[in-house]
């Protein structure tokens, strides 16, 4: 057979049983249909005329090929290739008993392997039936990776001990001194709602320390914070509780933050209390940080990427008197004025002979400069030696429609009123060394002072910055997108060189507010 085979070829040995086959499909023979359809597929044609292509002609390659193809370890990537196409991997179960009663619960036998790592899930005790259930699952935490545990499920025994009876805080220390094997037997819950699992990102507004916090379900499971951190919120289902995590470290599971509702609630518990203990008039009113944190706990922001028909983002540098935010705005000037440029200030002050209106001021009548004031023109404005001086938004405007990248100096009370979809803000937040560092670099420089001018540097100032600097910090850092220590003014202007031109060409977090206010 095997000398017919090889003189013959494949094909014509099958041409060969077909025809016998034949014979037995007309008779009617019992499986004989299911043979000769096989031997009559395609596939099989065409893998016969590989088989003779690869005996016709003999290579290295074709020797390699037939030693893989023939390989065990081939042979068993195929099998389960197999098995998966025809689902031959669910388990095969019992019949169910037939004197099961109607109103019997089903029951799930959970196991889960635990081993250092948290369980990833909360539970408490249903206020009405008085039962152990679920009260929430942790977004990619162990009980939500295996997808057995789920919100809502009644828990009936934990290692074989029944909790029928016993308080939620002895079924945790239960599940706490267990190590390995873990097995639960649950009755599902009945009608499972969808979680609300829309992904969003979130600046912190505040800060927020889990354990210092009373009334969250479990201080463990809570994931702390601080202004600005940016958060990916992954679960919004409980309407007091969201689950997140920071997207410094996406890759631990998520913890509990208080929801903004929660939030805005428990601030305007405070506002009130103080309030009501205050022994101000009738008018009075909270304070404006407690209203700005009722009003937004959370930032929604999104990642944006400028394109290069856009527009520069504004870059503000924030900082105490002293610390040299004005010299390093020069510096950046002074290196490349054809890149980095200020917004020409408005003023009331008499022009001098050798000034140009709207070289170095716009110079404005009192009147007019009121005028702007009361239609909110100016991002900042003050007085000094009698008369005003302001910064213009246009004045801004005219600056980055001209491509470049326009550098103000403000004072922290300003950010609000800057941070819009047009100027898209980006903000650095200059900072002081030590002390030691700054008597050392500072001690030939001068600062000015309300009373005086080019007044040399005093311990006493070196402290003053030190503490307003600490207050900005404390009060305004949500709103940093970067800090420079300025402890050498030439390094910190090549810092912050740096620091700009990623701000500009790389992806940042903004609000999601400005984005959506483009393209209304």
């Amino acid at each position: 057979m095997t000398g017919g085979l090889q003189e013959n070829g494949f094909s014509q040995v099958l041409d060969l049983v077909l025809e016998e086959l034949g014979l037995y499909y007309s008779q009617d023979v019992n499986g004989i249909g299911v043979l000769y359809s096989l031997l009559q597929a395609p596939w099989l044609q065409s893998l016969l005329k590989v088989g003779e292509m690869l005996r016709d002609f003999p290579s290295a390659e074709t020797r390699e090929l037939r030693r893989i193809l023939r390989g065990a370890h081939f042979k068993a990537m195929l099998s389960a290739h197999d098995m998966v196409a025809q689902k031959d991997f669910e388990p095969i179960l019992p019949p169910l008993p037939e004197n099961i009663p109607d109103n019997e619960e089903a029951m799930r036998i959970v196991c889960l392997v635990k081993n250092k790592q948290p369980l990833g899930a909360t539970i408490k005790r249903h206020e009405i039936t008085g039962e152990i259930i679920v009260a929430r699952v942790i977004h990619g935490g162990l009980a939500d990776r295996s997808g057995l545990l789920y919100a809502g499920d009644k828990l009936v025994e934990v290692n074989g001990v029944l909790v029928e009876g016993l308080e939620p805080e002895h079924v945790i220390q239960i599940l706490a001194d267990s190590e390995g094997t873990i097995i639960f037997k649950v009755i599902p819950v009945g009608d499972r709602s969808i979680c609300n699992h829309t992904m969003l990102f979130a600046r912190a507004m505040a800060d927020y320390w889990p354990q210092q916090d009373p009334a969250i379900p479990c201080a463990d499971a809570g994931l702390p914070f601080q202004k600005g951190d940016i958060l990916q919120i992954v679960d919004q289902s409980d309407s007091l509780w969201w689950q997140a995590r920071k997207v410094s470290d996406l890759s631990r599971c998520a913890g509990l933050i208080p929801s903004n509702h929660l939030l805005k609630r428990r601030s305007m518990r405070l506002c009130r209390r103080k309030t009501q203990n205050s022994q101000s008039s009738f008018y009075s009113r909270c304070p404006t940080s407690c209203y700005h944190t009722v009003g937004a706990p959370y930032e929604e922001v999104v990642r944006y990427q400028r394109r290069p028909c856009d527009r520069h983002r504004l870059i503000i540098l924030i900082g105490p008197s002293g610390v040299g935010v004005n010299e390093l705005r020069k510096q950046l000037i002074d290196l490349n004025p054809l890149v980095f440029q200020s917004p020409i200030p408005h003023t009331t002050r008499q022009k001098k002979t050798y000034e140009e209106n709207g070289r170095e001021y716009f110079f404005v009548s009192k009147e007019t400069f009121e005028s702007m004031v009361y239609s909110h023109s100016f991002l900042e404005y003050g007085e000094y030696n009698g008369h005003m001086y302001g910064t213009n938004v246009e004045s801004i405007k005219a600056v980055l429609d001209a491509g470049m990248i326009c550098i103000v100096d403000l004072e922290p009370q300003g950010i609000t009123g800057a941070r819009t979809h047009e100027l898209k803000p980006y903000i650095i937040f200059v900072k002081p060394p030590s002390k030691s560092c700054m008597r050392e670099t500072r001690k030939n420089a001068f600062i000015i002072t309300d009373y005086y001018v080019n007044m040399k540097f005093k311990e006493e100032d070196l402290q003053e910055i030190e503490e307003s600097a600490k207050k900005m910090e404390a009060q305004f850092s949500q709103f940093f997108d970067q800090i420079v220590v300025n402890d050498n003014l030439q390094s910190a202007t090549v810092q912050l060189m740096s620091i700009i031109h990623r701000a500009q060409d790389e992806p940042q977090w903004i609000p999601a507010s400005w984005i959506c206010s483009d393209y209304e």
